[in-house]
């Protein structure tokens, strides 16, 4: 097990690096640094002048990726692309265009984005099993039909519709939750409940279906016969066996969003206000500040191959038969 994990992890050091290379040829593509400064100091203050100094107060006056005029390493040190992407290995994700330290901002909005992301993922863990393990229940009946008709109608809507409807009917005209923005402590209940609520009804047809297909698979097998040859019920066998032997499947899915969760909803924290990673990520796409989005992109990655690594380990927690070698 320890040898696996070494392994993953010395693997992740190239992963990110190819990353970063991507996302930062990707975006010069995009923009140069001339037409970054442009877009922050405005029109009525661009001048060669004034765009020659903002990049010099932001590093981006060095070369991208080679310096020909420095000498030994300082030619690949002395380089926007090891000032701002290879540093972000120590966690120094330096300062976001219009000056602001992205660190702290990342401090200050992960909390907002982790009290939107887990209950909206406990919840809809939750209510998805459970939906699918009914339809499960009932299977081959009218109840099972149309469960399964509502989960295709629920996953053939876009959550926009779920966001915008449950704007105007729960906060315009029922008025029991304010229809955006954010307040700390436990004011944050009034302004998250109705999000939390549109985010699981809006993921639970598509998760709902998936499960019901894996548990639909589960009761088929000989084990399954077996027990019900021995006399339990079918709620014992649903709940004790198929339910468990499932849980490979599910942690496949599940354990990969755990550290995402981080990472915030783009399009519900937008829509709603909330002043998470989400809507930062958003901002910083709408005014190409390429460091923001680099960090975030940097932390995404790092979140994901966690994920993944979490996977494999938590498959030997539920089957014991599974060995990473």
């Amino acid at each position: 097990m320890f040898a696996y994990i070494v392994r993953r992890l010395l693997l992740a050091g190239p992963i990110l690096i190819g990353v970063n290379v991507l996302t930062f040829a990707l975006f010069f593509v995009v923009n140069s640094p001339d037409d970054m400064a442009r877009m922050q100091l405005g029109v009525k203050r661009v001048t060669p002048e004034a765009i020659e100094r903002w990049k010099v107060e932001r590093g981006y006056d060095r070369p991208l990726f080679f310096n020909v005029q420095a000498a030994g390493a300082e030619r690949l040190t002395d380089t926007i692309f090891f000032r701002k992407s290879l540093r972000m290995f120590a966690f120094d994700f330096g300062r976001s265009d219009d000056g602001r330290n992205i660190a702290q901002e990342i401090r200050d909005r992960m909390g907002p984005s982790l009290a939107l992301a887990l209950p909206t993922f406990v919840l809809g863990l939750f209510v998805s099993v459970s939906f699918a393990l009914m339809l499960v229940f009932f299977r081959a009946t009218y109840l099972d039909f149309w469960g399964v008709v509502q989960c295709v109608a629920m996953m053939s809507i876009s959550s926009l519709f779920y966001i915008i409807g449950g704007q105007w009917l729960v906060s315009k005209v029922w008025a029991l939750v304010p229809i955006s923005g954010y307040a700390p402590g436990f004011d944050a209940m009034r302004f998250l409940a109705l999000p939390v609520a549109i985010s699981v009804i809006a993921g639970v047809g598509s998760n709902a279906r998936w499960y019901r297909t894996i548990f639909l698979e589960e009761i088929s097998k000989d084990y399954v016969r077996t027990a019900r040859a021995k006399g339990l019920s079918e709620r014992v066998v649903l709940f004790r066996h198929v339910l468990k032997n499932a849980m490979i499947p599910i942690l496949t899915g599940v354990v990969v969003v755990i550290p995402l969760l981080f990472m915030g909803s783009l399009v519900v924290e937008s829509f709603f206000g909330i002043p998470g990673l989400g809507s930062y990520t958003i901002d910083a796409i709408n005014a190409q500040d390429f460091a923001v989005v680099r960090a975030m992109v940097f932390i995404g990655s790092v979140l994901y191959i966690v994920g993944l690594l979490l996977t494999d380990i938590s498959y030997t927690l539920v089957d014991p038969r599974v060995r990473l070698e």
